[in-house]
């Protein structure tokens, strides 16, 4: 069941990538975070319920719950057009708790495909503090880029790898995805920079550009 929200979590994970690349409306891509979200929260419950003598499947399941909250939060900031600071911050305890969870799959799992997939997560969600929290616009599309990249990579295809019974993790897959990781994401970063607002912040040139359309939406 938990591969099952994995990969519902690469589709958001793409479309909320779009999104800040401009290809997908706020409000579009807010029922989607809805829905994801509810099944993120949804699913771990029913696993601790149904395990509730299983430290590793409770382990497991409680990281499903950064995501779903995330999800709920996103799409509710979405269509109610609020300040993105909330999300942001969330965002960063997200990022701390995925280290963690990092070492738990590494030391206590025995899994260090997925204990390089939370670094990624780690990665991914400081990106969103630092875009809506500290409200960096000039980072957007390079965050956007990341995200939808990391939808795939991080979770529809290792959810679809799980549910064939195909997904093997070694150290030497946890290698191959942790130098794929640092040559992609540091490739794009002068890429994505190119025509981006350099160095100002949203306080002094309004609101982010996720903010900017949802209140643009919310007048129509």
């Amino acid at each position: 069941m938990g591969a099952v929200g994995l990969l519902y979590v690469g589709a958001v994970l793409f479309l909320n990538g779009l999104m800040l690349l401009g290809k997908v409306e706020p409000r579009a891509a807010a029922i989607f975070n809805l829905f994801v979200g509810a099944l993120q929260v949804i699913t771990p419950t029913l696993l601790i319920v149904f395990s509730p003598g299983d430290p590793a499947v409770i382990l497991g399941a409680s990281g499903l719950y950064l995501f779903g909250f995330t999800y709920l939060y996103v799409g509710i900031n979405l269509l109610g057009g609020f300040d993105s600071t909330g999300v942001g911050y969330f965002s960063l305890f997200v990022a701390i708790m995925a280290l963690g969870y990092s070492y738990a799959n590494f030391q206590l799992l025995g899994d260090p495909g997925f204990g390089v997939i939370w670094l990624y997560w780690s990665f991914l969600w400081a990106l969103f503090f630092v875009l809506l929290g500290l409200k960096r616009t000039q980072i957007t599309r390079y965050t956007g880029w990341v995200t939808a990249i990391q939808g795939w990579v991080t979770a529809a295809i290792p959810a679809f790898m799980i549910l064939t019974g195909s997904w093997r993790t070694t150290t030497l897959f946890a290698i191959i995805l942790t130098v794929f990781g640092l040559v992609v994401f540091a490739v794009l970063w002068p890429l994505t920079r190119r025509g981006e607002p350099a160095g100002e912040t949203s306080e002094t040139q309004g609101t982010t550009r996720m903010e900017a359309r949802t209140h643009r939406f919310r007048r129509t």
